[in-house]
């Protein structure tokens, strides 16, 4: 073990949940979802509603949130840069925790992603509307395989479509694990994967995460509350983020992803290594994601993680566990991710997960370091954090 031990644990995450159903909810809205989850982590915590003085959430007003639940925050946070959101969410609640701003926040997340009833059009007045739609780059199955064509021109295209492959199917094993997953019941082959239809070429379907209606909470507080909360505290030992472009067309390199600065500071300020990772939970809205984004955090170099995920080392029974609820892929995904990865980080670490459960290196029963890592935007943002147990 490394220099984790010495420290100070100070923040912690007790309490997460997801809302009361997930898949396809036409009868529910995104407050809906919001307040399900957020009532369900708070249970989850053993904490009360009136305690929560710090709210934060994305893409989702904390005006309304605060507001449909009956909070009133003394701090208050929007930030908003795509699914990695509520993975850097995580780092301002620590922030404000210890800026003495507030004790006990609150992160929330709810999409009525697939039964939404009314689409926002975008603000033509903004660079994407007048720069990149035009030009048929209007949606992430395009920007993203764009990004993914030129990797497969620097480093083979057989390599790369090998690597989806796996990514894809090594996570649907993971879902057909996991009660809660959309894809639950459903294996996927490797024949089922190639043979699914293409959605914008080099991305088959399953390339693709789902679209679904749902809502994920997580309780962060200090180690003071945490003594006395429900369950055994998960804490926060340190974290990144950072942006480098909004456009896809103003990716600095659409094979290389801000990762690279976010993984290794996270693990820096951490004090571990990546061998003394047990369970790494990685945003997959696309399968190219989760390559680019093992290369950014330094699992393994440019070009390497076809070879990384070869033979399904990231499957079920594989020594490099990952994404073991489904990931955004297979267990659900309503347009922003991150707040999921939490989820499952934080109970992997407390062993409550059944089937899929991952043990740490040293053979324990559950993983003691967690390493969580959301995208956001058009490849555009990255959050890293590592979380703990006891």
């Amino acid at each position: 073990m490394t220099s984790s031990s010495t420290r100070e644990r100070d923040i912690a995450i007790v309490g997460v949940a997801e809302s009361d159903e997930m898949g396809t909810v036409p009868n529910k809205s995104s407050l809906q979802h919001h307040a399900e989850a957020a009532y369900n982590a708070l249970e989850d915590a053993g904490i009360a509603k009136s305690e929560v003085n710090g709210l934060l959430t994305a893409g989702f007003s904390t005006l309304a949130t605060a507001e449909y639940m009956g909070i009133q925050p003394g701090f208050t946070d929007n930030t908003s840069v795509g699914g990695s959101s509520f993975v850097i969410h995580v780092a301002h609640a620590a922030a404000a925790i210890r800026a003495g701003y507030c004790d006990t926040v609150l992160i929330t997340h709810g999409q009525a992603g697939r039964s939404t009833r009314a689409r926002v059009p975008a603000d033509p007045n903004l660079p994407v509307s007048q720069y990149e739609s035009p030009y048929g780059l209007i949606g992430q199955p395009i920007n993203y395989s764009m990004a993914c064509t030129r990797y497969m021109h620097e480093y083979g295209e057989d390599r790369t479509r090998q690597a989806m492959a796996e990514i894809a199917v090594s996570t649907r094993k993971w879902a057909n694990l996991n009660p809660k997953a959309v894809m639950h019941e459903t294996p996927m082959s490797f024949d089922d994967y190639h043979n699914s239809r293409w959605v914008s070429w080099p991305f088959h379907l399953f390339d693709c995460c789902l679209v679904t209606d749902s809502g994920a909470a997580i309780v962060v507080t200090t180690a003071e509350k945490a003594a006395n909360c429900r369950k055994a505290p998960v804490w926060l030992l340190g974290g990144a983020e950072g942006h480098d472009h909004n456009l896809i067309s103003a990716m600095p390199s659409y094979t290389s992803l801000i990762a690279r600065e976010t993984g290794p500071n996270a693990l820096a300020r951490a004090g571990v290594t990546h061998d003394d990772i047990d369970v790494t939970l990685i945003y997959d809205s696309f399968t190219y994601t989760v390559m680019l984004s093992l290369e950014g955090l330094g699992f393994c170099g440019p070009g390497e993680a076809p070879d990384f995920v070869a033979d399904q080392r990231t499957a079920p029974g594989g020594d490099f566990p990952l994404n073991t609820a489904g990931g955004g892929l297979s267990y659900t995904h309503p347009g922003m991710y991150g707040s999921f990865l939490l989820v499952e980080s934080v109970r992997q670490l407390r062993g409550e997960c059944g089937e899929r459960q991952v043990k740490a290196k040293d053979g324990s029963d559950s993983p003691k370091i967690s390493l969580v890592n959301g995208t956001g935007g058009s490849l555009s943002s990255t959050g890293t954090i590592i979380l703990a147990r006891d």
